[in-house]
């Protein structure tokens, strides 16, 4: 019974100790590389909606990616606060638009998350450059979306890169792994709890050892 009981204390000092370092590890990692915000407008619909929760992974400029869509920093006369915009180009690329129909580099673009039925006329057609270190962005609701197209004279509508905060993530394949990880921290350090807690009630229990067996 003694030696069962020292079992329960060896596992538990192992296992406690092992699963919180876990937990700690994926929280810490989680909030150095991950954020949660809201959707409040509407130029990305119908993508995201007002009031959709969306994990944004923290990225830098080199790992931006055209088709990204990115929580930016807008020019502060343009927007007040962070925004979902789409990345169309990135520096050195040439944007041609016209209505809904966009190239980028001469090449059209597929963009099938492009809802709107009608053109908004209100934006004439491009033809830009995009300089170094910047990104030309636009909403996937272009008929509600305050964007490149409408700034063109200032550095062809373009952000800069280095205002990019975060990527919308695409897949869940990384938060799975960190809610597995942090679940199974969680698991270890209740059973080394759960452990160490039974091993004490049981030795509580315990008669007293006869007198003879002290001697």
């Amino acid at each position: 019974m003694r030696q069962t009981f020292a079992r329960l204390r060896d596992v538990a000092w192992v296992l406690a100790p092992f699963g919180l370092a876990l937990l700690v590890g994926v929280i810490v990692y989680t909030l150095a590389n991950y954020k949660m915000v809201t959707e409040t407008g509407d130029s990305m619909r119908p993508t995201f909606r007002p009031g959709d929760r969306l994990l944004i992974e923290q990225i830098d400029a080199t790992e931006i990616r055209r088709g990204d869509v990115v929580l930016i920093d807008p020019p502060e006369r343009y927007m007040a606060e962070p925004v979902l915009r789409r990345i169309i180009g990135i520096g050195g690329d040439h944007v041609v638009g016209a209505g809904n129909r966009v190239t980028v580099n001469g090449k059209p673009l597929d963009e099938p998350y492009v809802k709107d039925v009608y053109e908004d006329l209100g934006v004439d057609p491009y033809d830009v450059k995009v300089p170094e270190g910047r990104l030309f962005v636009l909403g996937d609701h272009r008929a509600n979306s305050n964007d490149s197209r409408y700034h063109l004279s200032e550095q062809s509508g373009s952000f800069a890169a280095s205002g990019v905060q975060g990527r919308v993530m695409e897949n869940s394949a990384a938060p799975t792994v960190l809610v597995t990880t942090g679940g199974l921290g969680i698991a270890l350090t209740l059973l080394g709890i759960g452990g160490y807690t039974a091993r004490r009630r049981a030795q509580r229990s315990l008669p007293p050892a006869a007198p003879w067996l002290l001697a």
